[in-house]
């Protein structure tokens, strides 16, 4: 009986070993197989997280490249308006300085006009006819060239009688003109001169300048303010002095008829300023 029992537990302790060995393996069996779907998720896991940091990174590129986009949207928007503006500032200077270039040759016009009169009343004043007389219109100013025949005898600064009669037709068109200014220039030719009183030809040049605006002065009324006398000498002539009749060409007083420089100035400024 006794062996019998041995025998019985022996063979349910077979039995019951064989059965646990059986589980044990499907656990294996499972675990294995919960281990390499875990390997598998880790990888991906893993994969994804990867994924997921360079999509944040991408996201925000995106984000700053959006951001500098709208920004330079707004630039440009206001580059468009500022070039918009300077463009429009540029177009009104430039008709600001055409508007005061058109007011300046119309002030230049009006003085030409003036000029142009001024010739007109001196040539038929003082007449054309006469060879030792040249009326003519250079750089914008009236210029009476009188030969020293005229004027003064050889070498003297005295103003003859017949002189006289020719001024008095100038100063007459002068004393017309209180605005305008009177310059007398005294030239001689190469010869020296030289005396107790004139040391030169600058002397000489001078001398009959100051002469002649004595005689406009004192005898003809002209006012002293119109009147600028100025010598030459010889250093500005007509012709070459290499003959008689060229050095009696450049023996001449110029008297140059002039507007007040300030005044044509002004005349320009009240033309510009006009709206």
């Amino acid at each position: 009986m006794r062996r019998l029992f041995i025998l019985l537990s022996v063979i349910s302790l077979v039995t019951t070993s064989c059965g646990t060995k059986k589980k044990i393996a499907e656990l294996e069996a499972k675990n294995k197989e919960c281990q390499d779907l875990l390997n598998t998720c880790t990888v991906k896991l893993n994969t994804c997280l990867t994924e997921k940091e360079a999509m944040a990174s991408q996201n925000e590129f995106l984000k700053k490249n959006n951001t500098d986009l709208i920004n330079n949207m707004g630039n440009m928007t206001t580059l468009t308006t500022q070039g918009a503006q300077n463009i429009e500032k540029a177009l009104e200077t430039i008709k600001e300085k055409d508007l005061k270039i058109s007011r300046m040759q119309d002030a230049l016009t009006k003085k030409d006009s003036v000029t142009l009169a001024l010739v007109t009343s001196l040539k038929r004043e003082v007449g054309i006819d006469d060879p030792d007389i040249n009326i003519n219109v250079e750089k914008g100013v009236v210029m009476i060239s009188i030969a020293d025949n005229l004027l003064f005898k050889s070498g003297s600064y005295d103003v003859s009688d017949r002189a006289k009669g020719v001024l008095s037709k100038v100063a007459k068109v002068v004393n017309s003109k209180p605005d305008f200014e009177c310059m007398v220039e005294g030239h001689t030719d190469n010869v020296p001169i030289k005396n107790a009183v004139l040391l030169d030809n600058w002397d000489l040049s001078v001398k009959r300048a100051t002469s002649i605006v004595r005689v406009l002065q004192n005898d003809l009324g002209v006012s002293p303010k119109q009147l600028i006398p100025a010598g030459r000498s010889y250093y500005i002539p007509l012709v070459e002095n290499d003959t008689p009749e060229n050095k009696a060409k450049n023996r001449r007083t110029r008297i140059i008829i002039m507007p007040k420089i300030d005044q044509f100035y002004e005349m320009i400024e009240k033309e510009m300023k006009k709206k």
